[in-house]
């Protein structure tokens, strides 16, 4: 294991030494290729991260407005913390059409709020004029948690390499019992957590959806989930790309909401086409991720409000060709 050079972040409203810690393990010995290749410092600060993000921290801002206690989950956690110059993010160089094209275009004045939220919380983690550190959801949220003792932050990661690393990561916050860290999956481990004591919570669900069998567990996990607690707020993070259980899985989990007589909203960025294309040499060239979309269950009353503005702007900023749209859609 490598530590990344340590930074002082000068607009950290925590004011704590963040070392980025990368692992250059890929497949440990004895745990099946498939199940553990994906991992997310490849893609992390891509445009997916973008609106996974904003939605992300415009859910928590205005949860966290009430005093009482709040439960956190997050069932795929990844590393926790990305350096956008290293091995992993340079080789996809994703963040370069996501975040890093963000803060290098021309902002639209003014910026919609919410997405001014993300833009200054990323910038927390780093020194001024610096763009070398992304945070992931995990170091998003304890970011938002850190002042409240009361709430709590549970992380489920099943890949052994990251799991190491976010333990590592976590380490430095000093964050004690707030944020606890599980080795196990997610789909399953968060079910003996449902609901929670302070019966407010949480619950951000975005795998890789590298196997097919994801987007079944996710609105499995989902159908399950509200039946054990019904109130909590389910943000799923889901790819769209040409395969039928992608545009199957908003279907299915808008029909769950309204099975449950829940409110839903679905907010999606598309930056690109999807169609196949071919080189000069006739071979075809895969697009990459054109699009993806974020599903809430109970969302805040505040939450399309804050989406309206910032959607069309990521959009403007992030578009990759004239394909480039956003939806909102809510329902009650």
């Amino acid at each position: 294991m490598n530590a990344a050079n340590g930074l002082e972040s000068a607009r950290s409203l925590l004011h704590f030494r963040v070392r980025v810690l990368i692992h250059h393990e890929e497949t440990p010995g004895g745990y099946h290729r498939c199940m553990f290749s994906y991992r997310h410092a490849f893609h992390a600060g891509n445009h997916a991260d973008v609106l996974k993000h904003t939605v992300l921290l415009a859910v928590l801002r205005h949860l966290t407005q009430k005093d009482a206690a709040l439960t956190v989950f997050d069932t795929h956690a990844g590393a926790g913390l990305y350096r956008l110059d290293g091995d992993y993010a340079t080789t996809s160089a994703e963040a370069a059409e996501g975040f890093l094209k963000l803060v290098a275009g021309k902002l639209p004045q003014p910026v919609a709020p919410s997405l001014q939220d993300y833009l200054d919380l990323v910038a927390g983690f780093n020194s001024k004029g610096s763009h070398r550190v992304y945070p992931g959801s995990p170091f998003i949220i304890q970011r938002v948690l850190a002042d409240r003792g009361r709430d709590k932050l549970k992380l489920f990661e099943l890949h052994p390499t990251d799991t190491k690393t976010l333990t590592a990561n976590i380490a430095q916050l000093e964050a004690g019992r707030q944020v606890a860290i599980l080795r196990e999956d997610g789909f399953e481990g968060i079910k003996k957590f449902l609901p929670p004591p302070s019966r407010r919570a949480l619950v951000l669900c975005d795998p890789s959806y590298e196997l097919k069998t994801d987007y079944a567990r996710v609105a499995d996990m989902v159908a399950d989930a509200l039946q054990r607690f019904a109130t909590g707020t389910y943000a799923v993070w889901y790819p769209i790309i040409p395969r039928p259980e992608a545009h199957d899985l908003p279907r299915k989990l808008k029909t769950l909401a309204n099975k449950a007589g829940k409110p839903w909203l679905n907010a999606t960025l598309t930056v690109k086409s999807s169609k196949l294309l071919k080189d000069d040499e006739g071979d075809v060239v895969r697009p990459g991720l054109p699009a993806s979309g974020m599903f809430i269950i109970n969302p805040p009353h505040t939450l399309k409000t804050a989406l309206k503005d910032a959607l069309p702007q990521m959009v403007a900023l992030l578009k990759q060709d004239s394909n480039a749209t956003s939806s909102l859609d809510s329902g009650s």
